[in-house]
Formats: C-alpha cells, sequence, structure tokens
C-alpha cells in the first residue's frame, strides 16, 4: 500500500507563489506521480505529471509556464511550485501515484492513477 499525504497548501493573492508537497510512504514504486485539483462544483482536472523513470515532465495547458513539478526521490517527496497565481487556480489540490506500466492510459486522465492524497486547498485571491 501507498500513503500520500499533501501539505503547503493556503491562502494567497493573485500574482503570489505556493508550493506544495507531497510525502509518499509504504511501498512508493512507481511509473509516474501527478498533481490534479478540484475546484467547487467542477471535475477533478490534471495539473502536472513527472514519470518517475528519466523524470520527463507534462502539464496541463492552463499552468503551462507557471507550475513546476519535481520531485526528490531520498525523501520521497513529490513537489507542485506554483507562480503568478491566478484566482482560477483556486482548488483543493491532489497528488496521486501511478504504478500502471504499459498502458493506452493518458497520464492526464485520472483513471491513470492508483493511489490518491486526501488534499491540499490553495485559495487565491483577486
Amino acid at each position: 500500500q501507498v500513503q500520500l499525504v499533501e501539505s503547503g497548501g493556503g491562502l494567497v493573492q493573485a500574482g503570489d507563489s505556493l508550493r506544495v508537497s507531497c510525502a509518499a510512504s509504504g511501498r512508493t514504486v512507481c511509473d509516474a506521480m501527478g498533481w490534479f485539483r478540484q475546484a467547487p462544483g467542477k471535475e477533478r482536472e490534471f495539473v502536472a505529471a513527472i514519470n518517475c523513470i528519466g523524470g520527463m515532465t507534462y502539464y496541463a495547458d492552463s499552468v503551462k509556464e507557471r507550475f513546476t513539478i519535481s520531485r526528490d526521490i531520498l525523501k520521497n517527496l513529490l513537489y507542485l511550485q506554483m507562480n503568478s497565481l491566478k484566482p482560477e487556480d483556486t482548488a483543493v489540490y491532489y497528488c496521486a501515484l501511478s504504478r500502471q506500466k504499459w498502458t493506452p492510459v493518458p497520464l492526464t486522465s485520472r483513471g491513470r492513477y492508483d493511489f490518491w492524497g486526501q488534499g491540499t486547498q490553495v485559495t487565491v485571491s483577486s
């Protein structure tokens, strides 16, 4: 089993930066890890992902050039650095871990991920 615990959320102003973290414990062997977010009344959506082997990264168009996903492998930590935050970035941010290899399910899909954290709230005021 894997446990994922997010932290670092909070209330910031538009234009500010914030870094959220995800601590992984248990059997953390992975193919990829990702960040998703869910705003009130909306579907959970893909934000960013990183391959566990090779470190290739992927981003939603809405956050490209503003957000950066990274991993500290030794500490089993996943980060999402968020710059130039906008009110529309307000959401609960979830980290997720995928063990699925050789699958046609894309990294942008929730179905690709096997384990999820409980989420951390990020609120951006205008």
